[in-house]
């Protein structure tokens, strides 16, 4: 068996500030994907991915008995799969901020959920929050608190503006330039991220009421603005706010960015040749980074590994 393809995602704007009612703009990315496989003889990593499910299924059996309402699986031919070998290939790498939980739980719930809403109905705002609510439940089995964007961009596979916690729609971004000097790209810290630490420090530091009102007045203000400049295509206002951003992350969330890259961040903002932000919920893994010079960003971060997502 081989089921189909989940991608990996990035959510390009709103780490953080969506917890908080940010505005947020998540994209797939489809270099990374993952599938639900079978096979005669099973490596070591499908023997460890397989086990892994079998540890999910219990929690979905539970999640199922405790919320029947919000949803019923096909639990007599999951646990089936899962006992005769299925496990999640994917080659999306795990702790760097790029969804690769969410590509799992898009693909379980593709396959064994009942009654589940689909890419090709009329993706209503009520739908669209209904399926958000079932991923972000199926999703915190992984790393504690989930908002589900990740799996319900994996599932849908279209780009997803989050307005507020409770209104989100499907959206186009503008259409990729290859030819342009514009480029979003990532950046690989080379270092495995954990989610849950990350965000508990961010919920510690929500307790101070001067971080509050940082996160008010500027990060989510940058966030927004960076939003709506990156959708509606003015790129001047873009790297304007994204530069705004870009500081207020390294002033503020120093814990969320690996050690060694404190300086090339700072380098970033005063040559102006790229501004670099958090992907997820950093700590490691990827982190992202804007520019208007594709081939001065190569230069500048020549020893470093970079991977071009968006080009405009």
């Amino acid at each position: 068996m081989k089921g189909p393809l989940f991608y990996s995602k990035i959510l390009l704007f709103g780490e953080y500030g969506i917890i908080r009612d940010s505005k947020g703009l998540s994209i797939p990315y489809n270099f990374y994907n993952g599938a639900l496989k079978r096979e005669e003889n099973p490596s070591a990593e499908a023997i460890n991915s397989n086990g892994h499910l079998k540890r999910f299924v219990s929690y979905l059996e539970n999640l199922q008995s405790e919320q029947p309402e919000l949803v019923t699986f096909d639990l007599v031919t999951l646990k089936n799969d899962v006992e005769t070998g299925m496990y999640f290939d994917s080659s999306i790498p795990q702790g760097y901020g790029v969804g690769s939980s969410g590509a799992l739980v898009a693909a379980i719930y593709d396959k064994y959920a009942q009654h589940k809403i689909t890419v090709l109905e009329n993706l209503t705002r009520e739908k669209l929050l209904r399926l958000k609510t079932i991923f972000s439940q199926m999703e915190s089995f992984f790393h504690g608190k989930s908002s589900g964007l990740d799996p319900l961009n994996s599932y849908l596979s279209i780009p997803i503006l989050i307005n507020s916690k409770d209104n989100i729609e499907a959206t186009g971004i503008p259409t990729q330039s290859l030819e342009g000097n514009g480029a979003v790209f990532l950046l690989d810290s080379g270092i495995v991220g954990e989610t849950a630490p990350m965000v508990n420090i961010f919920m510690e530091n929500l307790k101070d009421q001067g971080f509050r009102k940082m996160l008010k007045s500027q990060f989510i203000k940058h966030t927004d603005a960076c939003v709506e400049s990156f959708l509606g295509g003015d790129m001047k206002s873009l790297f304007e706010n994204t530069k705004k951003l870009s500081k207020v992350v390294l002033n503020n969330f120093k814990p969320m960015i690996p050690e060694q890259f404190h300086g090339i961040w700072q380098e970033g903002i005063d040559s102006n040749d790229y501004y670099l932000k958090l992907c997820g919920s950093g700590g490691g893994g990827y982190i992202l980074g804007f520019t208007q010079d594709l081939e001065k960003a190569r230069l500048a971060l020549k020893d470093y590994k970079l991977e071009v997502v968006y080009q405009f």
